[in-house]
């Protein structure tokens, strides 16, 4: 687990000292492992408790974030992986989306289908889940991208089969796009470039100003992201048009603050 999150840690600093393009966060050819972390995702060649970077290859699924055993472990629950946890993830943090809000009374996820057979996988599940029009509306948004995700385990290990059944990561995003693995997921968050710099350019805006942002905000997080492409996203970019933008160097007066000299 300390494992886990130093990597991630070493990532994100990696991106800030090496002031490289964000687009890092979705596609980075490196990753940072100690031999104990190396072992969990199958790497060889790496020994010791040292962490390291390590290059990968272009078909590698630990490239960027999706990758992350850390990212991966903390959108899963006890026992299984959640597709639910993964795709709200991705919608709230990479693409700046928040999924609807639940129906009252929601039913938990059932672990017995119609029949007495017990579903074998947490796809096979969540599709049982999934035939109840109430549920169904929320869940073709979000099941998708965590399905695509569905060959890393609760803990971020690779793998082929969940139980004796095969792998399923197929799906279809609202917009069409066919998904099937996390390389597909990467490579629709990459055409989608610009929605993920604003939602970053909104996150670390929030972050400098120590304040949730409002509608009238929106026009300097466009400003900032658009800006930073002509430096090709680099980190220095964002965090310059964030600190130059009327937000931040601006402070909003208190509902009911008087004006005047005292």
């Amino acid at each position: 687990r300390h494992a886990m999150a130093r990597e991630t840690e070493m990532f994100f600093g990696n991106i800030i000292h090496e002031d490289r393009s964000v687009r890092d966060f979705l596609d980075a050819d490196y990753t940072f492992v100690n031999e104990r972390l190396a072992r969990h995702y199958g790497m060889n060649g790496v020994k010791g408790d040292r962490f390291r970077r390590v290059s990968l290859s272009t078909d590698d699924p630990r490239r960027g974030l999706l990758g992350k055993a850390s990212l991966l472990l903390v959108t899963s629950v006890t026992n299984r992986t959640s597709p639910v946890a993964r795709g709200k993830w991705v919608l709230e943090n990479l693409l700046g989306t928040a999924p609807p809000l639940p129906p009252p009374n929601v039913p938990a996820l059932d672990s017995e289908a119609q029949g007495g057979k017990e579903p074998a996988t947490v796809r096979e599940k969540m599709e049982l889940h999934r035939t109840n029009p109430v549920c169904a509306s929320c869940h073709k948004i979000m099941d998708p991208i965590g399905f695509s995700l569905e060959n890393f385990d609760l803990v971020g290990r690779w793998r082929t089969v969940d139980g004796k059944a095969a792998i399923d990561a197929s799906g279809v995003l609202v917009d069409g796009t066919k998904l099937n693995g996390p390389d597909t997921l990467r490579a629709a968050l990459l055409s989608r470039f610009d929605v993920f710099a604003r939602t970053l350019s909104e996150k670390l805006l929030t972050y400098g100003t120590g304040r949730a942002l409002r509608p009238d905000d929106m026009p300097a997080v466009r400003a900032i992201a658009h800006n930073a492409a002509a430096d090709d996203y680099k980190f220095s970019s964002l965090i310059l048009g964030i600190v130059g933008s009327e937000p931040f160097q601006m402070r909003r007066k208190a509902a009911g603050t008087q004006t005047g000299d005292n």
